[in-house]
């Protein structure tokens, strides 16, 4: 398989000495190219500026994502697409002489280095231009020069201008600014006296001469000078900000309901529409309504709250019980959940480690509110008379490279010796990786080829040309180890492919996710029905979320849908405050951390403010037009995965979404509990997916 850079030479050198250049090449593809952004003068300056060198280390790891990131001095460095869409419209050209006002992090003047000829950038705060101008030296930058002043006066010492790019919202167009274009130069600036600016586009045509140009809704910090804001603004901590802006500071708006109207209206709306419940049995009930479905998806909002996992139980109970479900396929290793599948379903245990549930996070799935769960399905099969029809446990994800290599060999040792034999000379090639498959990611990066791809891909279809001999000795048996085989497939383009970007490995991961619901669909028989348990990213339909429409990515809600249509139901979860099990960091042990409540301007904050302790809340068709409408305006919605960080919630834990289109239910708790499990004190295993472990 070719790599998704392509074969062209070169490549492997560039990552070895530039980490982050792929992560730049798909930020203009993705954030730039696929939203309009066509200059090649400045995609390719785009692709050439590191992003990561004009943020502070803790927030490296988000230079590429889409997103305004905190500086000093209580201001942003703006989100790509905007320095970008700034810098197209001031139409900069190599030769040109260009002016910023607002030099913040001097990334923008960084990026117009790499086209004009002199970029002079005045900042008003000294701690930011001295952090400028060292950046702009130690990457040699030496066409860039930074001064710490009142911008709206401009650099008249240095006019005329060709480009003035303006990085901070105005009450209007300084005219100082103005006179210092030159004829034909071209101004960009955000002009408003709200919180909300347009940007203007301002050409000088003449000696008194200009024309302007409206470019849309944007939001920046304010301009402070002479012309702009008379005084200083208190500076935005992270926090004041999150409680102002629908969006971040210093990019595009995206409007929210709350920009429009009182924030109480969706509230409101909110509360007229939901079903309130008291405890599990009524909630079970309004969940009923969905049981005809064949699939029935189940999020959550933590991979750590005990409300959540103990929701799902209950309805995953009734439609188990009272309607036929006999497929619970939940975000977890296949050969682990056969553990649990065994016993619920009263078969023998099969040859995996002693332990299911060891790797890190085992919190998910070794606690409390599943063991209980466990033990009550288990009841429910037992009434069961035909084996067949009794609901099983299964894992839909990709991470058991190492116990399913196990798994197949087991196997194949049992029913074909020589085919045995052949496979472990096949898999032999990922022996070296088997404990810390990301190294193979890391190798075969560097080494600039997919060295165990042919191998694997070759064990499954020995494995599948065999298949009507296998089966006739145990159906069961070799449909186990199949999935096996198509995991360790799987897991080994994963590993590959994750150093390239987390959109490609995400897709790979839910699409194998997806494709293995539909597989113990098609084994269990055309009557089977399913229930899935996984994080709200991958249930709720990706092409509503910031998630599809920014990033690229799709999710096993999205293709659910797709694939069945109003044959499945995708139910969201929500909460505002409480604790939660979570770790700090990558194979950190667990701690139980407590969640701040939710920003006012998200779903968890409406949610919050509509006055319901719990609530249930369907967002689609059985809804009013007003209710489904006001929840498919964009607004921010909070995921927390195995990592939870507080201190970085708004970037790290926030993403726009369109809830009614997204979800066909809301399941809300104001308040939630951490699961009940133990930290381990020595987590062992390869990194969750990105990002933060969803």
């Amino acid at each position: 398989m070719m790599s998704p850079l392509g074969d062209s030479p070169g490549v492997e050198d560039s990552h070895a000495q530039d980490p982050h250049a792929h992560d730049r090449a798909i930020m203009v593809t993705r954030h730039l190219e696929a939203r309009g952004i066509s200059d090649a003068h400045v995609l390719a300056a785009m692709a050439q500026v590191p992003r990561e060198a004009f943020v502070s280390q803790p927030l490296s790891e988000f230079a590429y994502e889409d997103s305004a990131l905190p500086i000093a001095a209580g201001q942003t460095i703006s989100q790509p697409f905007i320095v970008a869409r700034m810098i197209e419209l001031a139409e900069i050209r190599p030769g040109d002489t260009v002016l910023e006002v607002g030099a913040g992090s001097g990334y923008a003047a960084a990026v117009m280095s790499r086209i004009a000829s002199s970029v002079y950038a005045v900042e008003r705060h000294e701690e930011l231009a001295d952090l400028a101008r060292e950046r702009e030296a130690r990457l040699g930058y030496d066409n860039v020069e930074i001064i710490c002043g009142d911008g709206t006066k401009g650099w008249p010492q240095q006019a005329p201008f060709d480009a003035i790019i303006v990085s901070a919202g105005g009450p209007k167009v300084p005219d100082a600014l103005k006179r210092q274009l030159a004829i034909g130069g071209r101004l960009v600036i955000p002009v408003g006296r709200d919180l909300y600016q347009t940007l203007v586009r301002v050409r000088r045509t003449g000696q008194d001469t200009f024309e302007q140009e409206d470019h849309g809704g944007v939001t920046f910090v304010p301009l402070i000078g002479e012309e702009g804001w008379e005084a200083p603004r208190q500076a935005k901590t992270e926090t004041q900000i999150d409680s102002e802006t629908s969006g971040f500071a210093n990019g595009l708006l995206t409007p929210a309901p709350q920009a429009r109207g009182p924030r109480a209206d969706l509230s409101h709306l909110i509360a007229g529409a939901a079903e309130p419940f008291g405890d599990l049995t009524e909630l079970t009930a309004l969940a009923e309504r969905f049981a005809d479905r064949r699939v029935v998806l189940l999020g959550e909002a933590t991979h750590g709250t005990a409300e959540f996992y103990d929701a799902r139980a209950r309805i995953t109970e009734m439609l188990v019980a009272k309607h036929g479900f006999t497929i619970v396929a939940v975000e977890a290793d296949w050969p682990d959940a056969a553990v649990y599948d065994a016993f619920v379903r009263g078969r023998p245990r099969p040859e995996v480690p002693a332990s299911a549930f060891t790797r890190f996070p085992d919190w998910m799935w070794r606690n409390g509110q599943v063991n209980a769960f466990l033990q009550r399905l288990k009841a429910i099969n037992e009434s069961v008379a035909d084996p067949d029809r009794r609901a099983g446990f299964y894992g839909l994800d990709v991470y058991s490279l190492a116990t399913s290599i196990g798994v197949v060999l087991n196997y194949l040792d049992n029913v074909d010796p020589q085919t045995a034999r052949i496979a472990r000379e096949r898999y032999g090639c990922l022996a070296p990786f088997r404990s810390d498959p990301a190294r193979y990611g890391r190798m075969a990066l560097s080494q600039g080829y997919a060295l165990c791809e042919r191998p694997v891909t070759q064990a499954l279809v020995d494995l599948l040309r065999k298949r009507l001999g296998y089966l006739a000795r145990d159906g069961s048996a070799f449909f186990n180890a199949e999935q096996n085989a198509r995991i360790v497939v799987a897991a080994e383009q994963y590993y590959r492919i994750m150093y390239y970007g987390a959109a490609q490995s995400w897709n790979l991961r839910d699409q194998h996710m997806f494709d293995t619901l539909e597989r113990l669909l098609k084994h269990r028989g055309p009557d089977a029905k399913a229930v899935v348990w996984a994080h709200n990213s991958h249930i709720g339909d990706a092409v509503f979320t910031e998630m599809g429409q920014v990033r690229g990515e799709l999710n096993i809600g999205q293709l659910t849908r797709a694939r069945f249509g109003e044959d499945c139901a995708l139910i969201g979860f929500g909460t505002d405050r409480g604790t939660v099990a979570a770790a700090s960091n990558w194979d950190e042990p667990m701690e139980i951390k407590r969640v701040r409540p939710a920003r006012n301007d998200s779903y968890e904050g409406r949610s919050r403010d509509a006055g319901i302790e719990a609530f249930f809340l369907e967002t689609g068709g059985g809804q009013k037009d007003s209710i489904r409408e006001a929840l498919a305006e964009p607004m921010l919605e909070r995921a927390i995965g195995v990592i939870y960080r507080p201190e970085t919630e708004l970037l790290s834990h926030y993403f726009q979404a369109e809830l009614s289109k997204q979800f066909d239910a809301w399941i809300w708790f104001t308040e939630t509990q951490a699961v009940d499990a133990r930290p381990q004190a020595h987590p062992h295993g390869p990194d969750e997916t990105f990002p933060f472990g969803l």
